[in-house]
């Protein structure tokens, strides 16, 4: 337990999947901690945990994908968040195809958004990566339920939280 959790466990953040591609390595791994930062010029911030692979390749990567999961996409998110890419091709079973400057799309994600990373930022036991959005889609037709905090509390992490 830590001290902020009396207050962060309130929060049901939106949850994505980020990938990233670097000297032809693939990586991608389930996020909790990720938000748009400013409006005008419109930039996106990612933190990547430093015991996660796809961290690793994300360090030497010019661009990484954020994607949106729809609340029914938990095969999807287990994937992504209970494998490890140190063990399991993430990308072997999933339907995906390269975007704007060699960024990794996954085929159904409802929306996402590819970012040229600008900066990164140390913060503790994660890296912020800071984003400007360079392509965006959104297939979703309206208002669609998106994978949260609480419908995913049941992932055990590929790698330890801390």
């Amino acid at each position: 337990m830590t001290v902020l959790d009396p207050f962060t466990d309130l929060l049901d953040y939106p949850l994505y999947v980020v990938t990233a591609e670097a000297d032809g390595e693939r990586a991608g791994c389930l996020v909790g901690f990720a938000s748009q930062c400013s409006i005008r010029p419109a930039r996106f911030m990612v933190w990547l945990s430093k015991a996660n692979r796809t961290y690793r390749v994300a360090e030497r990567a010019d661009r990484l994908t954020v994607h949106l999961l729809r609340r029914d996409q938990e095969r999807l998110a287990r994937l992504f968040g209970g494998e490890t890419g140190d063990r399991t091709d993430k990308f072997t079973d999933v339907p995906w195809h390269p975007g704007p400057g060699g960024s990794l799309i996954l085929d159904e994600a409802p929306a996402w958004f590819v970012g040229r990373v600008e900066n990164r930022v140390g913060g503790g036991d994660h890296v912020g990566f800071l984003l400007a959005p360079e392509a965006t889609e959104n297939l979703a037709a309206g208002h669609t339920p998106l994978l949260t905090l609480k419908y995913a509390h049941s992932i055990t992490p590929g790698h330890p939280a801390d």
